[in-house]
Parts: structure tokens; sequence; C-alpha cells
């Protein structure tokens, strides 16, 4: 019988180039918006977790309501000792101090006069050879000139930002910020190199340091404004980091006390957990959406089928084929048009995205005001999911469309089955 089914399918292309086109259209589409939103989600994640977040973020608790401040003057102290309690507390993870600190950058002329200046975000980062950071923020493959810190007193600059200053490798840049303990704090550091990471929000007005450096600058001798943890594989996994958390704020973290350390997840800072549900949510909405739209327009493809198509059911009731029978021939039919259409629309949606992976969309035109920590480039992600998840709009439709264009089956009248074929 199915055999019997497929070889009309195949010889009357009538009854199955449309629904399998609109299947496959459906198929391609949930793929390949499943894979870019993917992509954007995962982008935005991996981006604030290197540069902002972490998969863990250890501050202390008064630091934490001001963080979007950078209040160094609430900043974590003995950063040695906690370092060497995590790292044998937790092996499977990569432990890194930073100074976040703002100011004003000046640039002098030979003068020793200022020749330009900005308001300046800095990163002081552990750029020692062999540290997590190289790696973390690929540091080396995103200068584009010049060469790494390797003094307390180099820095690198944002490229967008050195070309508003006019700042080159090897001039001496001025930080004006304040100390730890209030005072005002004026440092002379050497631009060694012109870093660009290809994310708007950093490239704009940013410097990173080597974190002896900022300490020694901002009178903050083994502090840091944070220490941020990331797993092994750089990939975050929500249930064993809100773990790690829960067991650090139990044995570390007291609401008495403000200047007591508290470790927060990825999921919990910047909004980025409602995020990531969002998206998710949207997902499944979107296929929803998709297996109802395609629903409607089979509904409709089955209805004019059904017209077209009047005569050989109604022999077909004539000649004794129970009602049920016919009906379950054409859901039969639905479920191989839905198999061959999310069949090719996969297959199509998956080139798409896989193109999109490895030739990501720059966006930097459109992101020069940004604030938010996401990479000019987005392209698609394909994950296990891309390869299934098209056939849940493709087959549901198309069986949902003929189960609703097939009732009028059970309409039909066998009184006036020989009459209809008369005329």
């Amino acid at each position: 019988m199915k055999r019997f089914l497929i070889k009309g399918l195949l010889r009357d292309r009538s009854r199955s180039m449309f629904p399998i086109m609109m299947v496959a259209t459906g198929a391609f589409l949930t793929v390949l918006l499943y894979g870019w939103m993917k992509g954007a989600m995962g982008n935005m994640v991996d981006t604030n977790a290197k540069f902002d977040t972490g998969h863990v973020k250890i501050m202390t608790r008064a630091y934490k309501e001001l963080a979007d401040q950078m209040p160094n003057d609430l900043a974590l102290l003995g950063v040695d000792g906690i370092l060497k309690q995590l790292r044998d507390s937790e092996s499977t993870m990569r432990w890194v101090p930073r100074i976040r600190f703002g100011g004003l950058l000046d640039i002098p002329d030979d003068k020793g006069e200022t020749r330009s200046q900005g308001p300046v975000m800095g990163l002081g980062l552990d750029l020692s050879p062999g540290s997590p950071e190289r790696d973390i923020l690929n540091i080396e493959n995103a200068i584009i000139e010049g060469k790494m810190p390797e003094k307390e007193n180099e820095i690198l600059v944002s490229k967008d930002f050195a070309r508003k200053l006019g700042v080159k490798v090897g001039e001496t840049a001025t930080l004006l910020s304040s100390t730890m303990y209030g005072s005002m704090a004026m440092y002379n550091f050497k631009v060694s190199g012109i870093i660009w990471f290809g994310v708007s929000a950093m490239d704009r007005g940013t410097i990173i340091a080597n974190i002896k450096g900022v300490q020694s600058a901002l009178d903050m001798t083994d502090g840091a404004s944070e220490i941020l943890g990331y797993y092994k594989n750089m990939t975050y996994i929500d249930k064993e980091m809100k773990g790690i958390a829960e067991k650090f704020n139990r044995e570390y973290s007291r609401e008495e006390n403000e200047f007591s350390s508290i470790m927060l997840t990825l999921g919990e800072q910047n909004g980025l957990g409602e995020y990531v549900e969002f998206v998710e949510i949207s997902g499944s909405i979107m296929v929803f959406i998709f297996v109802i739209a395609m629903s409607i327009v089979l509904w409709n493809a089955g209805l004019m089928n059904g017209l077209r198509r009047y005569g050989e059911v109604g022999l077909r009731l004539a000649m004794g084929e129970a009602k049920g029978r016919i009906y379950r021939s054409l859901i039969y039919e639905s479920i191989a048009i839905g198999l061959i259409g999310a069949v090719i629309g996969t297959i199509i949606g998956l080139g798409f995205s896989y193109f999109l992976q490895t030739h990501p969309l720059n966006f930097a035109d459109k992101m020069q005001q940004s604030t938010l920590l996401l990479s000019d480039e987005i392209g698609a992600c394909v994950t296990l999911t891309s390869y299934y998840i098209g056939f849940f709009p493709g087959l549901l439709a198309s069986v949902l469309g003929t189960m609703f264009a097939g009732i009028g089956i059970y309409r039909r009248k066998t009184s006036q089955l020989f009459k209809e074929l008369e005329i």
C-alpha cells in the first residue's frame, strides 16, 4: 500500500510538487533561523564571558552593588592567596585576576604638553608568558601593530582609540585616574602595541595593561577588582557553574560583611540568563509559527487537491473502500511528502548555515555606537539540533494540513456516489 502511494506521488507531480516545495521552504527557514539565533546567542555569551563576566566571577559584595562604576576602593585584597585556594580546590577551572579602571589617557607632545587626550576604560591583566589570559582573549593574534607588553609600564591601545588620539607605537601615554584609596593617580605608560578585538565596545576606547603595572599605578598591591573563572575547554555549563558558585558562597560569602567575597555565574550577570532563556523560547515560538503557517497553506492545498481528486475518492468509496482507509492513505501520503520536503529543506538549510558559520556577516558599520559586548562578525552555528529541527514543522504541518482537509471524506454520502459518478 505504501509503495503504491509513493509511486502515485512520483507519477502525479501535481499532488506532491507544491506541498513538497512548501515543506522544504519551511524546513529550510527553520534550520537557517535556528542556526543564526544560536550563532548570535553564542557570540554574545562567549564575548561577554571573555571580556566581562567569565564563566564565574568573584568580587566583594560591596563592589558588586556598584560594579558599573568600577569602585576599586571596594576591590578584593589578598588576591594571590585567593587564587592559590581556588586553583587547588577547583582544578578544572582557569582563574585569572583583573583590574577594571577608568580615567583619562593623555598623550604629550615633544615638549611634554598635552597633544590629545580622551576618556579610557582600562583592563589590568596578567600578561606574563604562559598566562591563561593570552589564550582567553587571544591577545597575541589581536595585536595588529607592535608587540606584547614585556614590562610593567607597557600598554596596548585599541585601534579606534589609537586613531582618535593619534598615538603610535613607542610613544608615551599618561594615565590620569584615582588610586584604591581615593587619591589622584598619574602614571606614565609606553605604548607597546595597537590591538583590535573586532568588538566595537572594546575597540572604541580601551587600553590593556599588565596587572602588576596597574597595581603600582593605582596603589592596589595584591589587589584586584575581580577574579574570573573559566572552564578549561571554554564551554559554559550553567549547572556546573552554579554548583561551584554555591559551594564558594557557602564558605566565603557573608551577608553582614560587605567586603566578603561573592561568586556569580555568567547567567547571573548583565541579564545574560534571561537573554539565553529568551532566545530558547523564541526558537520554540519560531517553530510553532512555521507549523501553523505551513499547516494553513497545506490545508488549503489539500482542499484544492481534494476537489481535483473528488471523483477518485468517490470511486474508491463506491467500490466499497472504507472511509477510514482512504483517510489514512491520505495521511500516509502527507507523511511521505513531509519527510521528502523536510530532508530537502534541512539539507539546503544546513548548507546555508555552514556557509554563514565559516563566512560570518560583518556588522561593524551598524555597531559603531553599540555598548553591547558583541563581536562585529555574527554568523550561524550548526549544532546537533540543526540536523533534525526542520523535521518538526515539516512533518507536523504536512500531516495537520491533510488531516483538516481530509475530514471532508467522512461527509460524503454513499447514496449520492453513483449519481456523482454519472455526472
